[in-house]
């Protein structure tokens, strides 16, 4: 009997635990994206929050930088958010390892346009096109960022979805 009793425990906290992982939103939807230059018109870091999962890099739903020292995309969340995980979608067509070796920030500073806040994840690589989930932990910040520190290349992101709950009752986050 205490053997059936602790798998029904296990298995009551294993689903509060997947239903509470679950009920996050994607807090970055209503969210300001900006970056450290746009490679053209169509490449705006907005298209990196638009919700659209297509990697296809021509067809206009992926952000790019131009070539340039350490590139960087910003998306303010309007309010500080306990960020529990971001998901990031690569550019599916080519040139996934181009985002190899970069920094995701989470925080409430905008010193070096956000790029001094704490780090959350190191992105070692994403297969083109794939999507990957970085934890966070709850870390708090009104600001993510996506930083290729110390490289001369594009950054460039399909969608970032950055799932969060409020910091607190006088902050809501969407």
């Amino acid at each position: 009997m205490g053997l059936l009793h602790s798998a029904a425990l296990l298995w009551i906290l294993s689903t509060a635990a997947a239903q509470s992982f679950n009920s996050y939103k994607n807090i970055a939807l209503q969210g300001r994206a900006t970056q450290s230059s746009i490679y053209s018109g169509t490449t705006s870091a907005i298209n990196a929050i638009d919700g659209n999962l297509d990697s296809n890099f021509n067809r206009g739903s992926c952000s790019c930088t131009t070539s340039e020292a350490s590139p960087w995309w910003r998306v303010d969340l309007l309010r500080p958010c306990k960020i529990s995980h971001i998901v990031i979608t690569n550019r599916g067509d080519c040139c996934g390892e181009r985002l190899n070796g970069a920094k995701i920030l989470v925080g409430n500073s905008l010193n070096n346009n956000g790029n001094d806040n704490p780090s959350c994840a190191e992105i070692t690589s994403i297969p083109n096109g794939a999507s990957r989930t970085f934890q966070c932990n709850d870390m708090v910040g009104q600001y993510v960022n996506i930083i290729l520190p110390k490289k001369n290349t594009y950054l460039q992101l399909c969608e970032v979805q950055v799932f969060g709950v409020p910091e607190s009752n006088e902050h809501l986050c969407f």
